[in-house]
């Protein structure tokens, strides 16, 4: 028996961002000449060094921070940048300096409370295609601006010694894992980490014993790498209490 095929009718005109993504995916499947591939490689290869430099130079010197990590789409008055901000204040009101990803929502949140407690305010921005700028909350001289994500996560799981998880999204998700993931395989020591918002994180935690544990992806003993927390007291604490274990003090 033959097929008919129905004729397609005439398509609408993509968008300028539907033309961009087919480009993208267009071009990842373009064979590319020897010359293309030494200049454009190469040059990706100097690009990447040069973050690397200017974030091991800047964030060598800035001494113990703990990483705030959340959604940029968290607005001022929301209660999680509200704890946010206070987590940030309390902690460098106890010595330690605040890294963000230097955007909006939790980010702003954090640098704010940093800013306000008078301590260390860093930002790790990155370029996005809607133009992420660095919050006016971060120091000057402790603002880095990446074009690579894999590059600024390097800085934030180098630099930090603790990291407080606020709700966030896909980005969000991916520090939290990648953090979990580097302490797990002791590719990083077992710093702290802070997941606050114990019903925003109940379903994830849930699935994690009840799914991962049982069918045996993690250790049970791994679902003791993560705190939950609702206050800023008690995220803040989580931190203090691990340090005092090993008789150390961020102010120095």
């Amino acid at each position: 028996m033959k097929v008919k095929l129905k004729k397609k009718g005439p398509q609408a005109p993509l968008t300028p961002q539907q033309l961009e993504e087919e480009h993208r995916i267009r071009k990842a499947f373009k064979d590319k000449d020897w010359a293309e591939i030494k200049s454009s490689d190469s040059w990706v290869i100097f690009k990447v060094m040069s973050e690397f430099v200017e974030g091991f130079e800047k964030l060598a010197k800035i001494g113990p921070c703990v990483t705030i990590f959340g959604s940029a789409r968290t607005k001022p008055g929301h209660s999680y940048y509200k704890i946010a901000e206070e987590i940030a204040y309390k902690l460098v009101q106890d010595g330690y300096g605040v890294v963000t990803g230097g955007g909006p929502g939790i980010m702003e949140a954090g640098n704010k409370g940093a800013r306000r407690g008078g301590g260390k305010s860093v930002g790790l921005n990155i370029y996005l295609p809607h133009e992420q700028k660095g919050n006016p909350y971060i120091d000057p001289d402790k603002l880095i601006t990446f074009d690579y994500f894999f590059v600024r996560k390097v800085m934030f799981m180098k630099y930090s010694q603790g990291f407080i998880v606020m709700p966030g999204g896909f980005g969000t998700l991916d520090e939290l894992t990648e953090a979990l993931t580097l302490i797990q395989t002791k590719k990083i020591g077992r710093f702290p980490i802070v997941m606050v918002g114990k019903k925003f994180w109940g379903g994830m935690m849930g699935w994690i014993k009840n799914t991962l544990v049982e069918e045996e992806m993690i250790h049970k003993d791994d679902l003791e790498l993560v705190n939950l927390a609702d206050t800023p007291d008690e995220a803040v604490k989580v931190i203090n209490e691990f340090y005092s274990k090993y008789m150390l003090s961020p102010n120095f």
